[in-house]
């Protein structure tokens, strides 16, 4: 990473120049320091009381990340709509996990995004910003060092990372645009089964139906909190469950997963700091429902 010194920036140290105009953390600075980073100032080794005047050039080389004991890279099909130094966004198919778990280590867009480092030389890890579940397809977002990692993670709970989802439920809402408030806990006996409960965390979904018939609706999501499975629960909750998510009460009699699909995600890119959003299409499986 780099820039250039603006005149506003003039006589400060390097360390504040990093922390509070650029967004490092202590714990990224104690990295760059320690764990083999570089910090120069026109070409040459600094530290962090450096007081950096106008036109300098500011290099920043992050270590060699090490990756977890779970992640190896495998040649797994991922489609990466953008990349740049410092994010991947990836149309995720359905079926696959994001990341590996203890149980499941292989086959995983993390494994997937490795076999693509590996490739093409790129000295990081995956830092997943935004996850879906395997059966949920769409948008994500992975950070490809430590610093946009931190930079996006901070901007996720500021809620400034904004998804939209598109929904297709069993049956008709009654209200065809509007917000379902309620708390969403653990299913008492089970790990993984949420549930509406008062005693959980708030959750807040907004919603507006596109199209319907007697069996469907096509419904645009878009959400105020991201709990686990919220926009599952919260359907089902309403009496309309996602098309496919036999765990909330969907049939699975004209697709074999549930009916969700991350299309829109927004952010302030971590180094430019431009809002950007990237859109796409709703899946073949998806729209196979909506002709029928």
């Amino acid at each position: 990473m780099k820039w250039t010194i603006e005149n506003k920036d003039d006589g400060r140290l390097l360390r504040d120049f990093l922390r509070n105009g650029q967004g490092f953390s202590r714990r990224i600075l104690k990295s760059l320091i320690y764990d083999g980073g570089s910090i120069l100032v026109n070409e040459k080794q600094v530290n962090l009381r450096h007081i950096i005047k106008t036109g300098d050039r500011v290099l920043i080389e992050f270590p060699k990340e090490k990756k977890g004991i779970h992640m190896s890279p495998e040649n797994i099909p991922i489609n990466i709509i953008y990349e740049d130094e410092s994010i991947l966004v990836i149309n995720k198919q359905a079926g696959i996990a994001t990341i590996p778990s203890a149980n499941h280590r292989n086959n995983t867009i993390a494994n997937g995004v490795l076999y693509h480092y590996l490739k093409n030389n790129i000295p990081y890890t995956v830092h997943v910003v935004t996850r879906l579940d395997r059966d949920t397809s769409g948008l994500l977002l992975i950070a490809k060092h430590r610093y946009s990692h931190s930079i996006l993670s901070a901007s996720q709970k500021q809620e400034k990372v904004k998804r939209k989802y598109y929904v297709i439920t069993e049956g008709t809402l009654q209200d065809k645009k509007g917000r379902i408030d309620a708390n969403i806990g653990r299913k008492d006996g089970s790990i993984i089964e949420r549930v509406v409960r008062s005693d959980g965390q708030h959750a807040i979904t907004n919603y507006q139906v596109i199209k319907e018939n007697d069996l469907y609706s096509l419904v645009d999501v878009q959400l105020e909190t991201g709990r686990t499975h919220q926009i599952r629960v919260h359907f089902s909750h309403v009496g309309n469950p996602l098309a496919g998510d036999d765990l909330y009460g969907g049939s699975n009699d004209v697709i074999t997963r549930q009916a969700l699909h991350c299309y829109s995600i927004s952010f302030e890119h971590p180094e430019s700091k431009k809002w950007i959003t990237f859109t796409i299409d709703l899946p073949e499986d998806m729209r196979k429902i909506l002709s029928r």
